[in-house]
């Protein structure tokens, strides 16, 4: 359970919002930003600890299936994975893996949602056929000098 305050009253009485973190996570909201999540460090700990421990499982648990039985498991949290060619459904089993397992090592779950992304766009592909064919025709055309990338 997130209990949730304003930044204000994290200000004019830090003790009473650290009482609720001892009783769960807190969601600081601001006008001026994204919201701030207060945990207690030991909870923190083990939701890490915990997370690793889980993709270390399920790494251990896919490695033992056969690929397509292993994409057809996540069929139901990704259903676009039907539409990917048997060999790409074997990679994104793969990429969805490794990329789950860094996640929790590093606490940056930004790794998994990057590879889920740009898994689903490559099915996005595979869902239209013209689309797929003209992305795997070669390219015989020169479209001319690449431009310096511009800043942020």
């Amino acid at each position: 359970m997130v209990t949730e305050v304003q930044w204000s009253e994290l200000q004019r009485d830090p003790k009473e919002v650290a009482k609720l973190a001892d009783q769960g996570a807190v969601r600081v909201r601001r006008r001026d930003g994204a919201p701030l999540l207060l945990v207690r460090e030991d909870n923190a700990q083990a939701m890490s600890e915990g997370s690793v421990a889980a993709a270390r499982a399920l790494r251990n648990i896919f490695v033992h299936l056969p690929p397509d039985v292993a994409a057809e498991s996540l069929l139901d949290e990704f259903p676009w994975v039907d539409v990917l060619p048997l060999s790409a459904r074997a990679r994104f089993v793969t990429d969805f893996i490794r990329a789950f397992t860094a996640s929790a090592e590093l606490g940056r779950w930004s790794v998994l949602a990057q590879t889920i992304q740009e898994w689903r766009s490559t099915a996005a592909i595979y869902a239209d056929p013209i689309l797929a064919q003209q992305l795997s025709e070669p390219i015989d055309d020169d479209f001319g000098p690449v431009p310096e990338p511009v800043g942020e």
